[in-house]
């Protein structure tokens, strides 16, 4: 999102006892399991989301005078606690990172912040679009974002904002072939998802290209290389805001782009039979997206055009990214349609899409 450096899821008894073992055993064996087993949904054919409400915005501090709260990553720990970590802006046009926690949705709004510059293991540097996982494998969160590179922090306590180490790199250039297809464009807003065997790293570069490098389970963070274009369009179609996510643990995976629509943001999304297969259209329109004006309703009174930078809620929290189509909610960031002016001063907030005909609350 923002642009680097700049001003940016049985009958017998004995069934129901090994299911129940096997979840006794999935909690006893890690502080921090993979997720949660859901059933297996189909995609939906199209989409039809409800908002809420600007649920997170920014909160100045006497040492940071924050104009927006964008970009955001979230996850739910075991206990049930959800933890968002997005980006602010300074008037100064300076972009940095926040966290905040909260039990329930209705506490998001007066949830306390903590600005990631003040963990002097980060300090104050660029950085920006933040995505946060649990990798399973090495018992580590990890916090991936932009510093003008695609770098990362780890922790073993997600509660503790100042415990994160200081950030690393994914990959110490510009690949070759990102830098023959960027244009004008920039490299950022990078995402991490792993299936059983690799690790892959997809990004955006403004320019209508999606990029994936690529390592293995056993060698990651270290060893992304063969970096591709795996799918590219105009500029405005396949834009920046990317990320990708396992179909209720089957072998389908989805991809959602940010778009740059005649009247907002939107997203566009679409579908292949594995992490290296061929991504085929679901909804990749303006008028039949994946998420944007053409299908959400604001029962509080419409507040954005823009249906921008976020993320799925994940059913788990591990390296999979996996989400479930019974329940699918989006946070993201939107702004007041009037609002203009240079980018780093937009007045973004954050607000929660529940697709219709889902369980889903917030």
């Amino acid at each position: 999102m923002q642009r680097p450096f700049r001003t940016k899821t049985l009958g017998a008894l004995a069934l129901l006892t090994a299911a129940a073992a096997l979840a006794m055993n999935a909690l006893t064996a890690n502080a921090e399991p993979a997720g949660t087993d859901i059933e297996a949904q189909a995609l939906p054919s199209s989409f039809s989301w409800e908002s809420t409400g600007p649920l997170i915005g920014p909160k100045p501090d006497s040492t940071h005078d924050v104009v927006s709260a964008k970009d955001p990553t979230v996850v739910q720990d075991t206990t049930g606690k959800w933890h968002v970590f997005f980006t602010v802006a300074n008037t100064a046009g300076e972009w940095s990172l926040a966290y905040t926690s909260f039990d329930d949705w209705s506490q998001a709004s007066s949830a306390p912040h903590t600005f990631l510059d003040t963990n002097p293991n980060i300090g104050s540097r660029y950085a920006a679009a933040p995505h946060v996982f649990y990798f399973e494998p090495d018992g580590l969160w990890y916090l991936v974002y932009q510093t003008g590179l695609p770098s990362y922090s780890t922790t073993s306590n997600i509660n503790d904002p100042h415990s994160w180490s200081a950030p690393r790199n994914f990959q110490d250039s510009m690949p070759d072939i990102v830098r023959d297809n960027i244009g004008d464009g920039h490299w950022l807003d990078y995402w991490v998802i792993c299936d059983d065997a690799m690790c892959y790293l997809f990004s955006a570069d403004d320019n209508g290209h999606v990029y994936r490098a690529e390592t293995t389970v056993g060698a990651f963070p270290n060893g992304f290389g063969n970096t591709q274009i795996v799918l590219q369009d105009t500029k405005n179609n396949l834009f920046e805001g990317g990320a990708v996510y396992n179909v209720d643990g089957t072998d389908t995976y989805m991809l959602m782009w940010e778009s740059i629509g005649s009247d907002g943001r939107y997203y566009r999304a679409y579908t292949a039979d594995s992490l290296t297969g061929q991504w085929s259209p679901l909804a990749a329109s303006q008028s039949a997206p994946l998420a944007g004006t053409a299908n959400v309703t604001f029962p509080g009174g419409a507040w954005t055009k823009d249906i921008s930078h976020g993320e799925l809620i994940r059913s788990g929290h591990d390296q999979t990214m996996t989400i479930d189509t019974d329940n699918l909610q989006f946070l993201y960031q939107g702004r007041d349609p009037n609002s203009g002016g240079d980018y780093s001063q937009l007045p973004y907030r954050l607000g929660l899409l529940t697709h219709e005909g889902g369980t889903g609350s917030c």
